[in-house]
C-alpha cells in the first residue's frame, strides 16, 4: 500500500472522533425524531385569536369566472402572512369543508360555496373576514 492511501481493514484509528465530546451530555436515547405536529402551531394561532390579536382584513368571496361555471370560494388580500402559513390554513379549511382547494396567486381557493365555513376558520385564526361580492 502507498503512503497516500488509508487502510480500511480497521487496523488504524482515524485520529479524532467529532462526536466523542457529546458522550457526556444527557441526550434522549432512541431513534425517534422530535414531533413537529401542527397542534402546537394551531394552539398558538388560537391563543393569538383569543388574545384579540387582529391579523388583518381578509376578503371572502364566491367566484365562477374562468372556471367553466364551477363555483369556488376565494379568500384574498392577506397581509403579513407567508406562503407556508397560507398553505397550512388552506389545508385546515379544506378539512373543515370536506372539499379540495389550493393556494394560487396569494389567495386561498376552496371548491364550492363555502363562505361561512371559511369565514369561521379565518376568525378562529385571528383574521377579520369580510364577505365581498355576490
Amino acid at each position: 500500500m502507498s503512503k497516500d492511501k488509508i487502510a480500511t481493514d480497521g487496523g488504524r484509528e482515524l485520529g479524532q472522533n467529532p462526536f466523542g465530546a457529546l458522550g457526556g451530555l444527557n441526550f434522549p436515547a432512541g431513534g425517534k425524531a422530535p414531533e413537529t405536529s401542527t397542534g402546537a402551531r394551531d394552539a398558538a394561532v388560537a391563543k393569538d385569536a383569543k388574545a384579540g390579536k387582529n391579523r388583518g382584513r381578509v376578503e371572502v368571496l364566491r367566484s365562477t369566472a374562468g372556471r367553466g361555471g364551477k363555483t369556488v370560494t376565494v379568500a384574498k388580500n392577506f397581509v403579513g402572512i407567508g406562503l407556508t402559513e397560507k398553505e397550512q390554513l388552506a389545508k385546515k379549511i379544506q378539512k373543515a369543508c370536506g372539499s379540495g382547494g389550493t393556494v394560487k396567486d396569494g389567495a386561498i381557493e376552496i371548491q364550492g360555496d363555502q363562505r361561512e365555513v371559511v369565514a369561521r376558520i379565518l376568525t378562529e385564526a385571528g383574521f377579520r373576514p369580510v364577505m365581498a361580492g355576490g
